[in-house]
């Protein structure tokens, strides 16, 4: 529990000076203007008193029990003092200061002694390098940072990485007048993690909405497992930065290749049901939204308007977040006409004009807070000088306070001289903007975390005629052997013990052998160059197809002997199937979480189309068909100008079965099935390669 951190009953400074401009001082007077409800203790070794606070010597001379000490001191003086933190049983410290592992080695092995020390002595650390906590419950009132924001109660919590972003975050609500909840910046996060704040933000009754940003995931798995959960209560509105970064470097396979540095951050996001940004302003006016309004039940969206452009703006932005704006009901145009002015345009969007009143707001509101065919209401609002704005506003208000339904507002008005509107506004919980394609995203985002919320998961097919062992000792011949890529014999043989289906072969060792096997197997065939010296075989000429005959067969084999001068060299002999759709089906590991399933278009021009998706393992039925239909070509696997569309379900259960082989052997780094061939009543492997860590 993270109580003692965020609900502190006595704070120290271990570090506290008497000049203004140093972190030490100016932790004090945060908390001190805060109006932080319980005693504040600066340490300074003089025992000069802080900002008209006594201080003390030692955290040791203090007369009471300390919850949380912020200490700001040389790096390497801050072991012994979290053992001095230890014996007065301090619960958590905050290391405001830097010089640990963000510096280098010598700053590391300092971290570590501070984590030595407080794993001792049962106190846990945020930090170092951080900013540390706040907390505006007016029970608490804990500024336990030394940032500058004085943010007003509300009920949206920030956690991230970054304590400048942090700040930039918290700052922007500030300007908007929207109040937060609580605030952390954990740097270094040595120890309090984010997955452990992200969780206490969840069970915390005041918290609405939990924004977070994040740099890169250190425990993915961990991450994965309390996002989850926490999304089950609330929403977590989420950006990660880093993306232009250089991404993966090249890889042995196309899936390797191809996926994105960020990939297996996003993944998550959308496997745990957050809402992910691309754009910090976008991200906290949307949080905006979230402190005071329901999420809506659906995507259909009713619109107001007392003037006609700003709606025009807001349609072409609903209709790109995938929001329907529904023909209005005749029962609610009859009500309407009832009661607009009489050149009012009864539509959806309902233009009510400019010199609408009260009354007309009040009734146009109520009928589209009942109306079924709306899930939301947006409404655009101008303050003409010649219409009681005010009563307009707490007509809105009124309505809002019911919480029918989500309501949204982009409020055009001189906030100067109509302060008064926009203040019943703000306390009656509108969320208002000054721009419509602002307020427009903001009710977007309320309807995609609805999406996410309410999706259908699905299950993860469990296939019992699977041979584990045989997979298991595959991998550890090819290990005893040194290697890692793995020959095309045993990956066959690991997607047999599978169930995964793959096109006839034989293995030959010359042209007589491979000219045997073909026969066994039916012409036309496929001759390929396996070696462990060829990694792409196509780029070549280490695969030859459509051979007809024995002969065909013999004279590839001798050619290929000729070309590829390796000890190794052996021939794989295939069924050759003609016509289908090719089909690329790859796999990557990522550490400390599991693999990305990658599904898209094969054959040669994968790398050029890059026309693929990727989820993260276990795989369930609903995700595997939602990869399906995610990629551009997806009409292509259903048939287009008279060709056949191919069978979903056998894809479908390769990307299962798939899942469930890199569930049950982590040790497969990277597999490409490419081309899987795919007709209208089955699939095939045509080709695949695999590696496997040492």
């Amino acid at each position: 529990m993270l109580d003692g951190l965020f609900r502190p009953r006595s704070v120290a400074v271990i570090g506290a000076s008497t000049k203004e401009l140093q972190i030490g001082n100016r932790i004090v007077k945060n908390l001190l203007d805060f109006g932080f409800k319980g005693p504040i203790y600066p340490i300074n070794p003089k025992g000069e008193d802080v900002r008209g606070v006594k201080a003390y010597a030692s955290i040791l001379d203090v007369p009471t029990d300390v919850d949380v000490a912020h200490i700001i001191i040389p790096a390497k003086l801050v072991p012994q003092a979290i053992e001095d933190c230890g014996k007065k049983q301090v619960k958590f410290v905050i290391l405001n200061g830097g010089g640990f592992a963000e510096v280098g080695a010598e700053g590391a092995a300092i971290q570590d002694a501070c984590i030595a020390a407080a794993t001792k002595n049962g106190i846990r650390i945020m930090g170092p390098n951080c900013q540390g906590v706040i907390n505006t419950d007016p029970n608490v009132r804990a500024y336990c940072n030394f940032t500058f924001t004085r943010p007003d109660p509300g009920f949206i919590s920030i956690v991230a990485l970054s304590g400048g972003v942090a700040e930039l975050i918290h700052q922007a609500f500030a300007e908007q007048g929207i109040g937060t909840r609580m605030y952390a910046s954990n740097g270094n996060a040595c120890d309090v993690s984010i997955p452990e704040i992200l969780r206490y933000y969840g069970d915390d009754e005041g918290t609405r909405v939990i924004v977070l940003y994040v740099e890169g995931l250190r425990d993915p798995k961990t991450f994965l497992e309390v996002a989850r959960a926490v999304t089950q209560k609330k929403p977590i509105l989420a950006m990660k930065a880093g993306r232009t970064l250089e991404g993966a470097k090249a890889a042995a396979s196309h899936t390797g290749g191809m996926a994105r540095e960020d990939l297996s951050t996003d993944l998550i996001f959308d496997k745990t049901g957050i809402l992910s940004f691309r754009d910090e302003a976008e991200l906290c006016q949307a949080a905006a939204a979230f402190a005071v309004q329901p999420a809506p039940r659906g995507n259909r969206v009713g619109m107001i308007t007392n003037t006609g452009g700003p709606a025009v703006i807001s349609t072409d932005v609903f209709v790109g977040g995938g929001l329907q704006i529904p023909t209005l009901p005749e029962k609610s145009e009859k009500i309407l006409k009832e009661n607009m002015l009489p050149e009012a345009a009864i539509h959806n969007p309902l233009d009510v004009l400019a010199t609408a009143g009260p009354a007309h707001l009040r009734a146009a509101l109520d009928a589209f807070m009942d109306e079924d065919a709306f899930d939301s209401v947006y409404l655009n609002l101008v303050t003409p000088f010649f219409v009681d704005a005010e009563g307009i506003a707490k007509q809105i208000v009124e309505v809002n306070q019911a919480r029918r339904k989500p309501l949204v507002c982009n409020l055009m008005t001189d906030r100067r001289q109509w302060a008064e509107t926009v203040r019943i506004l703000k306390e009656g919980g509108v969320p208002c903007y000054s721009f419509p394609g602002t307020a427009a995203r903001a009710l977007v985002a309320l309807t995609r975390y609805n999406a996410l919320r309410s999706r259908e998961i699905g299950v993860v097919a469990q296939f019992d005629d699977v041979a584990r062992s045989q997979v298991a000792a595959i991998v550890q011949r090819a290990r005893a052997a040194g290697r890692t890529m793995l020959s095309s014999a045993e990956v066959y043989n690991i997607l047999g013990g599978y169930g995964i289906p793959v096109a006839a072969w034989r293995l030959a060792d010359d042209a007589s052998a491979a000219a045997r096997a073909a026969t066994e197997i039916g012409f036309p065939v496929v001759i390929k160059a396996d070696t462990a010296s060829i990694v792409h075989k196509s780029d070549v000429g280490g695969i030859v197809a459509n051979l007809q005959d024995a002969g065909a067969v013999r004279a590839t084999v001798e050619a290929m002997r000729k070309k590829f001068d390796a000890p190794d060299l052996r021939f794989f002999v295939q069924k050759f199937l003609p016509g289908g759709r090719e089909i690329i089906i790859g796999a990557k590991a990522e550490p400390e979480l599991g693999h990305l399933i990658m599904f898209g278009l094969g054959g040669i021009y994968v790398e050029v189309l890059k026309d693929v998706v990727f989820q993260l393992t276990p795989v369930t039925d609903v995700e595997a068909r939602a990869m399906l239909s995610s990629i551009k070509a997806a009409r292509l696997l259903k048939g287009v100008r008279g060709e056949k569309g191919v069978s979903e379900n056998a894809l479908v259960e390769i990307i299962q079965r798939l899942s469930q082989l890199l569930t049950d052997a982590p040790m497969i780094q990277e597999l490409d099935l490419n081309p899987v061939i795919a007709f209208e009543d089955r699939a095939f492997v045509a080709d695949a390669r695999a590696s496997a860590a040492q």
